[in-house]
């Protein structure tokens, strides 16, 4: 392992374009969530894959789902109080008069059968949406147990975000990045070497130099105290200005942001989306959990920093495979890590949404800033971020 090095994350706003659709998605998940139980259905059947595209005055969703029958009017409307609540009303780009087409459509068959467990009585257990590999990630570089350049890069443009939504800074629009490279000396994070943020402008003429006075002081309250240093570099608003935002400016997909919502590069990817998706595709809740199991490790001391993968196969529901890498800072074997954590854990689909208790509108809430690093909600969001496995693991070991 290198001891001094420069790391970099970047971050990205709910107004930036691609997580104005990873915001939509996420809203459709939650009303089937949320409209699922009333209907009668069982939260356990629900189901759905929502796409989103964005572009100037345009929305189109579009995906599988099963569940509660729910009128365009409904989905119209969520969709554009999700907009209105980033605070999109510009010519370009405003709630109240895009145009919004919903291309959604009952779940293949053929998925279904894979995924669903048969009756009562049957030895099928309930199987993965899909196949594919899921990393988690933990260092204990952060209180948070999150990658440093991340969980600043993050901060900066959440504090700027509330202060935008409290009235604070209306000169300020939706959309915005950061990007922080961090100083690394024997292999710890001590300060920043660069810093960038471009944020876009509600008056049009206004200057980098103007953007730098607005943003400075949420920069400095984000990071560390003595980070920031006579020979930080500033870049804010490098091109000279950022008045076009949003999907007028850039057309935006649901999914394409998906090292920013993880671990910023500082571990693996494997490179499944979790936005607009419900807890039965193992992308979004495989990497949940591989998250909450390196957290616990590192959380009971059994590892500085820990790396996790989980393997699945369609319609299969025990995890083909289980890797634990501590990066050298481990305390015990990474094999008896793995044991621990198939013993710790059931790690089948319905076993990680009965642990984590995904079965609940708790996802629009991740769709920006990160869906790792979070503090857990009273009403179960953010539930992968405990640390009460970790006392489990230790006895496992």
């Amino acid at each position: 392992m290198r001891a001094s090095y420069l790391f970099t994350s970047e971050s990205v706003s709910e107004g930036h374009p691609d997580k104005v659709c990873d915001r939509i998605s996420d809203e459709i998940v939650d009303l089937f969530f949320r409209e699922g139980p009333k209907a009668g259905i069982d939260p356990w059947a629900i189901r759905a894959a929502c796409e989103t595209l964005a572009t100037t005055n345009k929305v189109v969703i579009a995906g599988e789902t099963r569940g509660p029958k729910l009128p365009a009017e409904q989905l119209d409307q969520v969709i554009r109080n999700a907009i209105k609540d980033i605070g999109y009303e510009q010519d370009g780009f405003h709630w109240k008069n895009c145009d919004i087409e919903i291309l959604l459509h009952e779940q293949s068959a053929d998925i279904a059968q894979g995924v669903d467990a048969l009756q009562p009585g049957t030895n099928k257990e309930e199987g993965a949406g899909d196949q594919g590999i899921m990393f988690g990630y933990a260092t204990n570089e952060t209180p948070e147990l999150m990658p440093a350049p991340l969980h600043y890069a993050h901060k900066i443009l959440r504090l700027i975000s509330e202060a935008r939504h409290a009235g604070v800074e209306k000169v300020l629009g939706p959309d915005s990045k950061s990007q922080v490279t961090v100083q690394y000396e024997n292999g710890k994070p001590v300060g920043v070497r660069e810093i960038v943020v471009s944020h876009q402008h509600l008056v049009e003429d206004m200057s980098s130099n103007q953007v730098r006075e607005r943003v400075e002081p949420y920069v400095r309250k984000a990071l560390p105290e003595g980070w920031i240093t006579d020979k930080t570099i500033w870049h804010i608003n490098p091109t000279g200005k950022f008045y076009i935002g949003g999907p007028d400016g850039d057309s935006g997909l649901t999914g394409r942001k998906i090292i920013v919502d993880t671990y910023g590069g500082a571990a693996p990817h494997g490179g499944g989306a979790f936005s607009g998706k419900d807890p039965t595709k193992v992308d979004r809740s495989a990497a949940y959990a591989a998250r909450y199991l390196a957290k616990n490790i590192v959380a009971a001391g059994l590892a500085d920093k820990a790396t996790l993968q989980l393997s699945y196969a369609i319609g299969v529901a025990r995890p083909l495979s289980i890797y634990i890498d501590t990066h050298g800072t481990g305390k015990v074997s990474e094999d008896k890590l793995e044991k621990a954590v198939a013993e710790s854990m059931d790690l089948t689909p319905r076993g990680i949404r009965k642990h984590l208790d995904l079965n609940k509108p708790i996802y629009a809430r991740t769709s920006a800033y990160g869906h790792f690093g979070r503090a857990p909600d009273a009403d179960g969001g953010f539930s992968w971020e405990k640390t009460d496995l970790a006392e489990t693991l230790k006895k496992a070991v």
